[in-house]
């Protein structure tokens, strides 16, 4: 029986999973890693941390399988997407810290980009709005921010990847500088039409071409480990951006279908077909994959803040010990008490795109308990779910029959039981929730012939558990105006 072993690089831990052939997780090896908050707004990883620990989990994983290299058809990698990486060819030492995802320190670059007219022609493009969530002004802040870089870079002495091209060149050491459509779509200097990278948005952002990696299918052999021994001989054969390897693991493969990730952030993606479909509810367009060089396509929303909130909750307030007791804790009292909690640590993603909103709380009185926090923060997570289902609702032009959700946060029954109350529609928990690596497995065990396609993996989705609104309508209403206050009183708090 062939064994596929997925690479789960996410934003505050990295995983490994190994598969067998029925899509069932044999083994799971986990390490969380510290995060880097420089300044206010901003968010760094360190590259070599995130190297390491996928490196010594993948081993830990197959060690706990009892699977030998040999064994293993291929890897898969999926991983948190629009972190900036920048390296040295030479030596494959990063040059700077990983500018996460969720940092704000190119807002002002963003919001001057966008005075100056520039924002239509660059979504027309990519499919993107003009935000620092993206790559492109992450990468040109460093370029900027450090001459020698810039001079470096134009003379082709460094690379550029997000964590998936990372990724690839440290596990063959320094053989293959790649990254799948997905997660070039991510960077905001790819053109989702031309199916290439775009020299115009290169100009735009003054970003040499020397330091892009080629662009590769999300489903395909690219090259073999050689820098783990462990692993040495496996072909790497699927890259995959996070949210769309959590497409493929849900098996929505197909226009229509939809899933939700409650991760660090929260992100609904709708498969589209073979076209791109633009938004006019603040959503992206964005590649749901890319297969024997064509390309399929997805409408996405994104929350900065999920189960990050709960992890805030644990680390910062010490409301819990653990993340998972947040349920018990929230279950201890019948609502919030009045509370809205509003989680813009990072700002506001989609339907909004408010880099300057920040977090807040509302409605506290004496009166207010842990317990009444808890209970807003998984409302708080579900209203942004309900915030990104109404965009996504109005662009496809009709309601979802059903929400698919996986993730981390998945597993706790009272926030799933709260977002069906809440978006008015069933929501069904997979058997299998760890759908991101599952989905970069399948692309990975497909393109080995583990799998013979899309429509045998689909084959292998079973629902756990299907969550149906019971709260009475009136009800969940008044929270979600309630919710559309609070969000607004919490937009451009930082002033630009």
């Amino acid at each position: 029986m062939p064994y596929v072993l997925a690479l789960d690089q996410g934003t505050t831990s990295s995983r490994a999973i190994v598969f067998d052939a029925q899509g069932r997780p044999c083994a799971v090896a986990q390490q969380e890693f510290p995060q880097g908050y420089p300044q206010p707004g901003w968010v760094e990883h360190d590259p070599e941390t995130l190297w390491r620990t996928q490196a010594e989990v993948a081993v830990a994983a197959l060690a706990q399988a009892g699977v030998a290299a040999r064994e293993v058809a291929a890897v898969g990698i999926a991983n948190q997407r629009e972190t900036t990486l920048l390296w040295d060819r030479a030596s494959g030492a990063a040059v700077a810290p990983a500018i996460v995802w969720q940092d704000r320190r190119t807002a002002d670059r963003c919001a001057a980009l966008r005075a100056a007219g520039r924002e239509p022609a660059i979504r027309a493009r990519t499919g993107l709005v003009l935000d620092p969530y993206f790559s492109a002004t992450k990468l040109a802040w460093l370029l900027d921010n450090n001459p020698t870089l810039r001079a470096r870079a134009a003379a082709g002495e460094l690379a550029f990847g997000t964590v998936d091209t990372w990724l690839a060149w440290k596990l063959t050491g320094g053989a293959i500088h790649v990254t799948d459509a997905s997660n070039a779509a991510r960077t905001m200097l790819y053109d989702l039409h031309e199916n290439a990278w775009s020299d115009a948005l290169l100009a735009e952002f003054d970003i040499p071409r020397a330091l892009l990696p080629q662009v590769v299918d999300s489903s395909g052999v690219i090259g073999r480990v050689t820098a783990i021994p462990e692993l040495a001989g496996i072909s790497i054969a699927a890259l995959v951006g996070d949210q769309q390897g959590a497409l493929a693991g849900q098996a929505c493969f197909s226009a229509g279908l939809a899933k939700n990730t409650y991760g660090t952030g929260c992100f609904l993606l709708m498969h589209t077909g073979d076209a791109p479909h633009a938004s006019s509810g603040g959503l992206l367009t964005t590649v749901a994959a890319r297969r024997n060089g064509r390309l399929s396509y997805a409408l996405e929303g994104g929350v900065f803040v999920g189960g990050a909130v709960v992890q805030w909750l644990r680390d910062e307030l010490g409301l819990v010990k653990h993340a998972a007791d947040i349920e018990a804790l929230a279950a201890s009292a019948p609502d919030a008490g009045g509370v809205v909690f509003v989680p813009a640590f990072a700002g506001l993603g989609a339907p909004h795109w408010d880099p300057y909103a920040r977090g807040a709380l509302f409605g506290l009185t004496r009166g207010t308990t842990a317990a009444h926090i808890a209970r807003a923060a998984l409302e708080a997570v579900a209203l942004q779910v309900v915030d990104l289902a109404a965009a996504l609702e109005h662009d496809a032009g009709a309601p979802l029959a059903e929400l698919r959700v996986d993730g981390g946060a998945a597993t706790n029954n009272l926030l799933l039981q709260l977002q069906a109350d809440l978006l008015g529609r069933p929501v069904v928990r997979p058997a299998i929730t760890e759908t991101t690596a599952l989905g970069a497995a399948y692309f990975a065990g497909i393109a080995t012939g583990v799998w013979s396609g899309e429509a045998e993996v689909a084959s292998l989705w079973r629902a756990e558990r299907r969550f149906e609104p019971a709260m009475p309508a009136g009800e969940a209403d008044a929270i979600k105006e309630r919710w559309q206050e609070a969000v607004a009183r919490s937009r451009n708090w930082v002033a630009s």
